[in-house]
């Protein structure tokens, strides 16, 4: 066996000498330790919580393999689209402070809208919620035109310009222009830079203090960097970091933008798991919280398990807004979950789903850049089951 692998093999057995100053769940630390054996993933942090205490918390493997340096509690992950559920509190903040409805026509905060047309050539008329729930129709941004734009108000005559997909309401269609929409509009009603809403209403107040749009403006941060397999040896190796996000220069992006660690998201599953509030403080009314936890898609199929290889489960799902809710469970990642679970995956395998039912919320922090569907994700399943058998017990 060779040095690193030695050094390997002996993180996946000593404690971290970083590890959390909380209890550990037995089945999720000896889970995750077999998907990092298995060359599924390099390394990971779990966290499961309750509303009020952290039950499990641990850190497996390497957050590096180019240098071998070991997973942390602290770690900073890019979570990709689990952006999307902080613009969506961002967005019912101000709501509940009556500056903004979720009903209300997306022209009235960006005027450029009044002119949108639908591919039948009808006025769009498309209102905050549907951008919030995928079912806008708006046509996205042209990569490389987007990757020029400085800010979120550089993109919208993009967005504007690309046709639009369908008729509003028809269909649910996974939108990343509708989210960045949303983000801009948190701007203009705030009169502040959307990261700077969110770091001032939401990260500050919540103690989420490693979570962020730019890592460089946290130097002491642990970044992970991010692997792949290898596809003629299996083995896991360093990939490129995330292209477009994280770089200064770039707009705070609604969509997929921050950047956070297993223990600042779950302060923030932890608002949500008890009805908007923290520590003593509400952050979102009741009347928020049943837009961001309940079904407003009517009975449209959604979400990642349409095709057929993943069983044609459209309509186990539901969107609310800016969030993903379980109607039914079924076999797999969803087992164990409660009808009325909500939540949100990222790209790269990050995962947290607050369970209102069984009082729990689970967070899965990985940095794999091939894992394909996150949200079907084998790591996922391990992690949820394992938790939920642990806390039978």
């Amino acid at each position: 066996m060779n040095t690193k692998l030695r050094h390997f093999s002996f993180l996946l057995l000593v404690p971290l000498l970083a590890s959390c100053a909380a209890p550990k769940l037995p089945g999720v630390s000896a889970a995750m330790r077999r998907a990092v054996e298995a060359r599924e993933i390099s390394g990971a942090v779990t966290v499961v919580v309750t509303k009020d205490k952290i039950v499990h918390c641990d850190a497996t493997g390497l957050a590096n393999l180019t240098n071998q340096e070991p997973m942390r509690p602290d770690s900073l992950f890019w979570i990709a689209s689990m952006t999307k559920p902080v613009t969506a509190v961002a967005v019912l903040m101000l709501q509940d402070e009556g500056k903004l409805n979720v009903t209300d026509p997306v022209a009235k905060y960006i005027p450029e809208f009044a002119g949108l047309k639908t591919p039948s050539g009808r006025p769009a008329n498309l209102t905050i919620a549907q951008i919030m729930t995928h079912t806008s129709g708006l046509g996205e941004a042209p990569r490389e035109a987007a990757t020029n734009a400085h800010t979120l108000a550089d993109l919208i005559p993009l967005f504007l310009a690309a046709p639009m997909q369908f008729e509003p309401g028809a269909r649910w269609s996974y939108c990343q222009s509708g989210i960045n929409t949303g983000s801009r509009i948190v701007e203009v009603v705030s009169g502040m830079p959307f990261d700077v809403f969110v770091q001032k209403r939401i990260f500050d107040p919540l103690g989420m203090n490693d979570s962020t749009f730019y890592p460089a403006r946290k130097p002491s941060a642990h970044l992970v960097g991010t692997s792949r397999k290898n596809k003629i040896t299996g083995a896991l190796e360093s990939a490129p970091p995330p292209g477009g996000f994280g770089t200064e220069g770039r707009p705070p992006l609604g969509n997929g933008g921050l950047f956070s660690t297993g223990p600042d998201y779950a302060r923030f599953c932890q608002m949500l798991l008890a009805g908007g509030t923290f520590g003593g403080k509400r952050y979102l009314s009741p009347e928020a919280m049943k837009l961001l936890q309940t079904v407003q898609t009517g009975n449209l199929p959604t979400g990642f398990f349409q095709s057929a290889d993943l069983g044609n489960r459209g309509t186990n799902y539901g969107w609310g807004i800016g969030t993903c809710v379980l109607r039914v469970p079924h076999p797999g990642v969803a087992a164990t979950l409660s009808p009325g679970t909500f939540g949100h995956g990222g790209a790269w395998g990050t995962q947290a789903w607050i369970d209102p039912t069984r009082g729990v919320a689970y967070v899965l922090m990985i940095q794999r850049s091939d894992i394909g569907n996150s949200d079907a994700s084998e790591v996922r399943r391990a992690f949820q089951q394992t938790a939920a058998d642990d806390l039978r017990k």
